[in-house]
């Protein structure tokens, strides 16, 4: 078997050649515009270099709508190839050195020759995520009305073992963490005894939090809708951080950005989970409309940079319990997912940056003096501020890509996987 194709370093290098001298004149006209605001541009750089969100496994392949799904050519076909297709995001990016599992889609005979390889492609893994939202071939219940909130106890014993077994592959793994997303809820109304349904979901989470390892968390995913269009067991924050507050220490309240009802404030829900010691962390995406798992800062990168202007306020205060995980959560369903998935991440990455430059002083007199305007110019200059000059020097001295969506298309590595990885399924419905 010959040995599958990637990008190598040389080859990055080389497609930097030319574009390190104008990468460099760019930066240094940045350092000195921010050395004007008392800010160390190299002390950014190092701060962007460390910065890292997770890749789901999901990710790598393509993603589609409740109507198809639309396969891409040299899509990977096990974990192992979706490993493959995250290194060289990391590779070209630098910013996503750890990969997040579905189970039971990323089931292996061999979680250790899964974890070496990731291992000697530089990446770990991040937190497992669980799926009852599906029945799997073979499955002995169904799902189809619920799962950790099913009226039958049986149903929900069978969901209960399943994110046990997350568990277990996990510690394989490395993990420290599990993601537990229900599709619990209704689409009639009377269709389903709303204080119940959370009252299993309660009992069953518990059984569950029981089985995590001394030295890890589990991740509570809320949703508005979908598929559940009446009512959905962990519906809001609110709903969610109360159930990790009975759940104990153990468990924390995870924010995907496209989980809300339109135009709520979702960075004053991070400042309330900060505030409560609730903040697991994120799932980054974007909407237009509703939860149509869009790029991260592709429709509202402003509300990105707010987000993070709440996470930076906090970890500069060192607020008590703080330290959220990252992921990107995207369905990727008109593009190469490569492509989306490494620009999603410097966009994360700018937003980091933009919300590092915020002249928290200034801020601080401002809002204490009640001063609307200056506080809210404060916070645009930043946000307006250009820093791709300093994300791309952040990339290129940690052996990334300067221009990496230029560099991936340049080695063909989409059309290489399309003849090492022949199509074996025509187009199906699912989002995934």
């Amino acid at each position: 078997m010959s040995t599958p194709f990637t990008i190598s370093a040389d080859f990055i290098a080389d497609h930097n050649a030319p574009l390190e001298n104008a990468t460099t004149e760019d930066y240094d006209a940045l350092k000195r515009a921010l050395a004007r605001q008392g800010i160390d541009a190299e002390v950014l750089v190092e701060k962007v270099m460390a910065f890292g969100v997770a890749i789901p496994t999901w990710g790598v392949g393509t993603g589609g709508t409740r109507f198809a799904r639309f396969p891409g050519p040299g899509e990977p076909r096990n974990v192992f190839e979706k490993v493959d297709d995250c290194a060289v995001i990391q590779r070209l990016a630098r910013a996503t050195p750890t990969i997040s599992p579905h189970i039971p889609w990323d089931k292996v005979d061999d979680y250790t020759a899964l974890r070496e390889q990731a291992a000697a492609q530089g990446l770990a893994f991040d937190a497992v995520n669980s799926n009852t939202f599906q029945d799997q071939p073979g499955q002995e219940l169904s799902y189809k009305f619920g799962s950790l909130s099913h009226t039958d106890a049986s149903v929900r014993t069978q969901a209960i073992a399943h994110n046990v077994e997350c568990i277990e592959i996990g510690r394989k793994l490395g993990s420290k963490a599990l993601t537990v997303w229900i599709a619990d809820g209704s689409n009639f109304a009377g269709q389903s005894n709303l204080t119940k349904a959370l009252d299993r979901y309660i009992g069953s989470m518990r059984e569950i939090v029981a089985a995590l390892p001394t030295d890890w968390r589990v991740f509570l995913e809320h949703k508005l809708y979908e598929p559940a269009f009446y009512s959905t067991v962990i519906s809001d924050w609110g709903t969610s951080f109360a159930v990790a507050q009975e759940l104990g220490p153990k468990a924390y309240c995870l924010i995907d950005l496209g989980h809300h009802a339109p135009n709520v404030n979702i960075e004053q829900i991070v400042a309330r989970l900060v505030r409560f010691k609730k903040l697991a962390g994120f799932h980054f995406n974007d909407s237009k409309y509703g939860d149509d798992d869009l790029d991260s800062g592709s429709v509202e990168p402003f509300r990105l940079f707010l987000v993070f202007n709440e996470l930076i306020d906090a970890d500069r205060r060192k607020a008590e319990g703080f330290a959220p995980a990252y992921m990107i959560d995207q369905s990727h369903n008109v593009t190469d997912p490569i492509e989306s998935l490494v620009q999603s991440a410097i966009e994360l990455q700018r937003a980091y940056a933009q919300a590092l430059i915020v002249d928290r002083a200034a801020l601080e007199a401002a809002q204490e003096a009640n001063d609307a305007l200056a506080a809210h110019l404060e916070l645009k200059r930043a946000f307006t501020t250009d820093v791709s000059p300093l994300l791309a020097v952040a990339r290129m001295r940690a052996g990334g890509a300067i221009a990496p969506i230029a560099a991936y298309r340049a080695s063909s590595y989409r059309a290489r996987k399309a003849r090492e990885r022949p199509i074996v399924g025509g187009t199906s419905a699912g989002i995934v």
